[in-house]
């Protein structure tokens, strides 16, 4: 899912934005929370008025939730999206407003927390609130199983015999989600019509096919892990088959991984911790 979010003032001017109707074909508030007002303009009224008692002049957040194109996605879950990005911010509790905009059958949310506590009479400070909703947005899209644009794939995603130093060194903090890994290997397999097409869409990534033990079709990597390709597929091991034909044309897994052995060389082997 999309997130983009701000810190900001100007309550009345957003309150005007989000309740714009002409661009948008239904516009609803969905939920008002910890607000006496019962509508948009009296509720960022409210919160503008408290601020008044701090020196804090963006005593907003404001975020909005786009899913992907070509996706449905029910209002409740834009809630628990909602829910979420408010727990990753520190932001429980707070006041907060929901918007929901439709526009041509796609629907999308706008939230805005008051960032002042009225306890503390202080605003909740949002260290490096991009970088957590940027988080947050990636677990979304595996959660949801959409796939992963650009900007969330990680080293992961590429070949690391293709790697500099300093991309093994990322990559060493970076673990890998499963999830990813899935989306890899069936990318892969939507993508090829053969052998040769699937062996080479692997490879791009990192993963090498080999003969498994039991006549069965694998991957491995330079750590050695064995990957079964029916498993990360999700396709049936007679469908693979007929695809990519007789796995005694490929080497045994055994022989790939002293391949890729050899490949690596001793300073990178140091860097990522590889022992052969």
């Amino acid at each position: 899912m999309i997130l983009v979010g701000s810190q900001r003032g100007g309550a009345g001017q957003l309150a005007t934005h989000l309740l714009n109707d002409r661009d948008n074909e239904h516009v609803a508030v969905q939920e008002l929370r910890g607000f006496v007002s019962s509508d948009l303009q009296g509720a960022f009224a409210e919160a503008h008025a408290i601020s008044k008692a701090t020196r804090c002049k963006q005593f907003l957040f404001s975020l909005s939730l786009n899913p992907p194109k070509e996706t449905e996605v029910s209002l409740e879950d834009m809630m628990k999206a909602a829910d979420q990005a408010e727990a990753k911010l520190g932001l429980d509790g707070q006041p907060r407003a929901v918007v929901v905009h439709e526009k041509e059958g796609r629907r999308h949310i706008h939230v805005v927390w008051s960032r002042i506590d009225a306890e503390s009479m202080k605003a909740v400070n949002l260290p490096f609130f991009k970088e957590r909703l940027c988080g947050l947005s990636k677990e979304l899209y595996l959660q949801h199983g959409w796939e992963l644009p650009e900007g969330h794939r990680e080293n992961g995603w590429k070949n690391p015999l293709n790697f500099t130093l300093a991309e093994w060194q990322q990559a060493k903090r970076l673990d890998l989600d499963p999830r990813e890994v899935k989306q890899i290997f069936q990318g892969a397999w939507q993508q090829s019509d053969s052998m040769p097409a699937f062996k080479a869409a692997l490879e791009e990534h990192g993963y090498y096919l080999a003969k498994g033990d039991r006549r069965g079709f694998v991957a491995t990597d330079i750590h050695h892990e064995v990957y079964s390709i029916s498993r990360w597929t999700g396709v049936k091991a007679k469908e693979v088959k007929q695809r990519l034909g007789d796995p005694e044309r490929l080497p045994g897994v055994g022989e790939v991984q002293k391949s890729l052995d050899a490949r690596l060389t001793g300073k990178i082997r140091v860097s990522i911790g590889v022992e052969l």
